[in-house]
């Protein structure tokens, strides 16, 4: 029977991004920045939860999660609201009495960032539930409208068919970039929740495959591997943070898109600037860069990554959700629901061509003495973002480029 079915939320988002583009879109208002400041906190919040658990690569998409975390928010009340709302770092947006803020903010970024169509960000969301399942029309409702998300009717019962037919789906909306992401399900399972955000793109300023070589890279005083060195020689947008001891160049794509490489100083070790990275200090980077002719040389390099958040999100505050005290009374009024997974898996390769996937703070830069090389040969962050809305789509963290 129905009523003994484990009410389960499962969530997937699933990021591939390969290369990147942009588009020419008007100012954000305040409040959609407000949100793309917000979703970068929580972005470095989660890098540093993820990061404690391990010392390799780090790749995913922020907004991805974010966007489907907001979704969530429509279906909860109680501690269960609280918790993912201060979970996300947006607490400080909501006002009373206005329910549909949040998601309609997140509505109103996705709309700047693709606004006209230049820009190729897709990002789908779904929602698969047993045909018996009562969800309640308002949740429903509000998925369409803020998430313009797909509903579909799935038996999860069928273990195979069902297995199929949502890695079908993701397969899909992700371009044939991830493949297989369910490998099995639980036949008491009431509902699925999954995003998808793909984007790609090229280089405004390629580099030649043709002068790759391969080159050291030190993954520390005792690690040295050889990966394929890309070089280009132009003049590109790079400052030096002398407080932290960072050097930040910016790596633009097509059409308002880019990648902030952030390196550590040969002297300073990666780990020492973890905390020290928010969305105020990388909005100041982004303010302070100037325009220099420098030689760059940046490794090729290819990740995927798998994160099962379900084991991470309650150390940043967001327990209720996964445990039988879930308040999930927006999204049906049946007993029980509450989140058992949520998975993230995000895809990037970097080549040639593009990419395929505190107030007292103390900013020191010599415009005039700035170095002629920016050498990328030690564990350096990213962070790809939209330059009109300052929005973060992806961040990482490489160790080891050699390392998928």
């Amino acid at each position: 029977m129905f009523h003994k079915m484990k009410m389960g939320f499962i969530f997937f988002f699933i990021s591939a991004f390969i290369c990147a583009y942009a588009q020419r879109v008007q100012l954000p208002s305040a409040t959609i920045s407000d949100l793309s400041f917000k979703n970068m906190d929580f972005a470095m919040n989660l890098y540093r939860t993820i990061s404690s658990f391990h010392d390799k690569n780090i790749f995913f998409s922020p907004l991805s999660i974010s966007t489907s975390f907001a979704a969530l928010l429509m279906a909860s009340d109680g501690v269960t609201y609280k918790e993912i709302l201060e979970g996300l770092n947006l607490h400080q947006l909501e006002q009373a009495g206005q329910l549909d803020l949040i998601p309609g903010l997140f509505k109103l970024l996705n709309n700047n960032i693709t606004q006209n169509g230049s820009l190729r960000l897709d990002q789908g969301m779904a929602l698969f539930m047993h045909p018996k399942f009562r969800v309640e029309k308002t949740f429903q409702d509000q998925l369409k409208t803020f998430f313009d998300a797909d509903i579909k009717s799935v038996n999860f019962t069928n273990t195979r068919g069902s297995v199929k037919f949502i890695n079908e789906y993701i397969k899909r909306k992700s371009h044939d970039k991830i493949s297989n992401m369910v490998s099995s399900l639980d036949p008491m399972t009431g509902l699925m929740l999954t995003n998808t955000i793909f984007f790609q793109g090229s280089w405004e300023l390629p580099f030649n495959p043709n002068i790759t070589v391969n080159a050291p890279f030190y993954i520390d005083n005792y690690s040295v591997v050889q990966v394929p060195m890309m070089f280009l020689e132009d003049k590109f947008y790079m400052m030096v943070d002398t407080f932290l001891g960072v050097k930040v160049l910016k790596l633009p794509y097509k059409e308002g898109v880019s990648m902030l490489i952030v390196l550590p100083n040969k002297n300073v070790d990666y780990t020492e600037t973890d905390d020290e990275i928010t969305a105020d200090r990388i909005f100041r980077w982004t303010k302070m860069l100037r325009k220099v002719k420098l030689e760059v040389h940046l490794p090729k390099f290819k990740m995927e990554h798998s994160y099962s958040l379900h084991e991470i999100l309650p150390d940043m505050g967001m327990a209720s959700v996964f445990d039988d005290s879930a308040n999930l009374s927006k999204l049906s009024k049946d007993q029980g629901i509450k989140v058992s997974e949520v998975l993230h898996k995000a895809v990037i390769e970097v080549d040639e061509t593009g990419t395929t996937a505190a107030a007292a703070t103390i900013i020191g830069i010599t415009p005039f003495s700035l170095p002629r090389t920016f050498t990328v040969n030690r564990p350096f962050f990213f962070f790809i973002y939209h330059e009109k809305t300052n929005c973060m789509l992806f961040m990482g963290r490489v160790i080891d480029p050699t390392k998928n």
